[in-house]
């Protein structure tokens, strides 16, 4: 056994001398945690960043869950792992796919690296649409790895996740997916998996229901937030190397009555050059979609006339609340992105703007408080918060949150 190994392109001590836990707490932007400080709602934090450090990272582009918690688990953007999206149109099969399915991944993550080094790897998720990206290349007939969802905590046996009977285990109820409950899941099992496993390396994700409903300093989401404290002073006992980051940050998309404030890009495009002439394709759709109605701030737009990109993205530049329109070649270099599984031509909003496909295709009677949600520009600003002192600080330089393993791998490591 060597003293480092490299995964991705990046080097990792294998050899730690204490625990590594990575938060991603999904859709939290710096203003929750600030309020939340501000009204001590936060203690364990406010100790934590004390001794440690709060600085703000980006996320990958686009700033959805999915594309994030792999950019995440691998040390790498889309471009290297494949996945950029919840959802994305298969050129091959002509077909709108779900990238939850590991045949998706090009990279390997670092919990499948360093779990064949010999350390124990313990992987929690909110959703289950992750659970598999996550815990692929791990092998649980060795007791070294578990990994599994809050979602379908009751469906957990050894051979498909580590452990068995995880409900009665952790004394909770299979949660409500669109409830706070489903992340605090995931925080009461982090610290019950600290305890009883001992992993070498951790990660937990949450959902961001919450985020998604309520804006920085609203009563429900400062609850969250003292949950959440809860837990970390649970989970930070100077035996951890801590990084808490985000997938993505939150924006209000709202009109001023409180509908969504939305561009149907399908819907103009079709009236625009015929129906069929384009395909809009929005890779924040998942099968969660009632808190945001599948209306997000970032599309890739598809069409079978080549000569017509220059054209569409004239028009589409020209549509009031969108932000930034590139073709492939230029998305790609910009946000790093694998140009097969990215549209002829991509597209943001503004900050309080979304973009939908067709109206008729979006339910929107989940939607009983203001939309907020995410994908674009101005949601890629996380948190990026340490329990130690940043290694290297690399002046000039952006952080990203697929950054938060080297870190804390570094920090907990023997060779620095």
């Amino acid at each position: 056994m060597t003293d480092c190994i490299n995964i991705n392109n990046k080097n990792y001590p294998i050899k730690l001398k204490k625990n590594v836990i990575v938060i991603c707490l999904d859709g939290s932007q710096k203003e929750y945690f600030d309020i939340a400080i501000e009204k001590d709602l936060m203690p364990n934090l406010k100790k934590l960043i004390i001794k440690g450090s709060f600085k703000l990272a980006h996320s990958a582009i686009p700033s959805f869950t999915n594309p994030n918690n792999i950019s995440i688990v691998t040390g790498q953007p889309s471009s290297v792992h494949g996945i950029c999206g919840n959802f994305f149109f298969d050129p091959d099969s002509k077909k709108e796919v779900m990238m939850n399915d590991p045949i998706y991944l090009r990279a390997p993550t670092i919990f499948e690296k360093l779990h064949k080094e010999g350390l124990k790897i313990a992987c929690v998720t909110a959703k289950d649409k992750l659970r598999t990206l996550l815990g692929n290349g791990l092998n649980y007939e060795n007791k070294k790895a578990i990994c599994f969802s809050a979602e379908k905590s009751d469906e957990c046996s050894i051979s498909d996740n580590g452990i068995s009977n995880v409900n009665e285990w952790l004394q909770k109820d299979v949660p409500n997916v669109y409830s706070q409950e489903l992340s605090e899941f995931v925080m009461a099992a982090g610290v019950k998996l600290l305890k009883d496993f001992l992993p070498d390396i951790m990660y937990l994700s949450t959902t961001d229901f919450i985020q998604h409903k309520y804006e920085p300093g609203h009563v429900n989401a400062n609850k969250f937030y003292e949950m959440f404290d809860y837990y970390l002073g649970l989970l930070n006992l100077n035996t951890s190397s801590i990084v808490i980051t985000a997938d993505h940050g939150m924006k209000s998309k709202s009109k001023d009555d409180g509908s969504p404030n939305a561009i149907y890009l399908q819907d103009i495009l079709d009236k625009k050059f015929g129906i069929n002439s384009t395909r809009v394709i929005l890779p924040i759709t998942d099968p969660y979609v009632v808190h945001h109605g599948a209306l997000g701030s970032y599309a890739n737009i598809y069409t079978n006339e080549q000569s017509k990109i220059p054209l569409i993205t004239d028009t589409i530049k020209k549509i009031q609340g969108i932000d930034v329109v590139f073709n492939k070649n230029e998305a790609c270099e910009k946000f790093q992105l694998p140009p097969d599984r990215t549209g002829d031509i991509i597209c943001t909003s503004d900050e309080n703007m979304t973009i939908g496909s067709s109206m008729e295709k979006h339910d929107l009677s989940g939607l009983n408080e203001p939309l907020r949600s995410h994908g674009g520009l101005f949601e890629r600003e996380v948190p990026f918060i340490t329990n130690f002192k940043e290694l290297r600080p690399r002046i000039g330089e952006q952080i990203y949150n697929y950054e938060a393993f080297y870190y804390a791998i570094n920090n907990a490591g023997e060779i620095l």
